[in-house]
């Protein structure tokens, strides 16, 4: 599982390159959770996180003050998160997470990219069987002893606990439904999260030649470039 993880991250990487786009996105997502949880982030976990992830990715501090502000505004749009389910070319599937304040424009952009490069839009929950949801944190690998540390965290629902050397993080997974219970039990530990997100991880994959890579390459590059697509999944290898 930690290698699947890894190729998202890779995927991630290169998605949130993009600067002035990764902010934008990240931005509605800290919008939403100050607006429905308070914008004080002690007393808003889901908030807190996200102010973790963006610090991650250099977002600036102005930035994320002024979402969170934003959250308090009269006129702030109301951000709802709608999933996408299709085939790319070479029957590789593909689900888009989306955060929009429009559904309609949403869901046209997005087919209208499926449609461009020789894809497919589904029904929405069509490939719930085809990706296992799981949650992922990344905390300081500081003296904690992992195998300690797995034991204590199985029964918050971990999985799996991986000790990355070189960066000196533990990297946590478990379940999609035990996200909360996981953050709960870190927090109730004083450890802080540097990073946490939810994933689909593809239960099979499809080996494509290199040709036939660029042109799925293609489709999910057009989907990432979409403000208001917030992340995509996909069984190609």
């Amino acid at each position: 599982m930690g290698r699947a993880f890894e190729f998202r991250k890779e995927r991630k990487l290169k998605r949130w390159g993009k600067m002035s786009k990764t902010f934008t996105k990240m931005g509605r997502e800290i919008t939403k959770a100050a607006k429905e949880g308070g914008g004080d982030p002690d007393a808003n976990p889901k908030l807190r996180v996200l102010i973790q992830n963006a610090k991650a990715v250099n977002m600036p501090k102005d930035n994320i003050e002024r979402a969170i502000k934003k959250a308090t505004e009269k006129n702030t749009e109301d951000w709802d998160e709608r999933v996408y389910d299709g085939y790319g070319p070479h029957g590789v599937a593909i689900v888009v997470e989306t955060l929009t304040d429009n559904p309609t424009r949403t869901v046209a952009n997005v087919r209208a990219c499926f449609n461009k490069c020789e894809g497919n839009l589904g029904t929405t929950g069509s490939l719930d069987h085809v990706f296992e949801r799981k949650c992922m944190f990344k905390i300081e690998s500081g003296d904690i002893n992992p195998e300690e540390f797995e034991l204590e965290m199985i029964d918050y629902g971990a999985e799996e606990v991986d000790l990355d050397d070189e960066d000196n993080e533990i990297i946590i997974y478990g379940q999609f439904e035990d996200f909360g219970n996981i953050q709960s039990a870190l927090d109730e530990r004083n450890i802080e999260i540097k990073e946490a997100n939810l994933e689909r991880i593809p239960l099979s994959t499809v080996q494509l030649t290199e040709q036939q890579e660029e042109e799925v390459n293609k489709l999910i590059e057009k989907l990432e470039d979409d403000e208001d697509v917030q992340s995509v999944f996909h069984t190609m290898a």
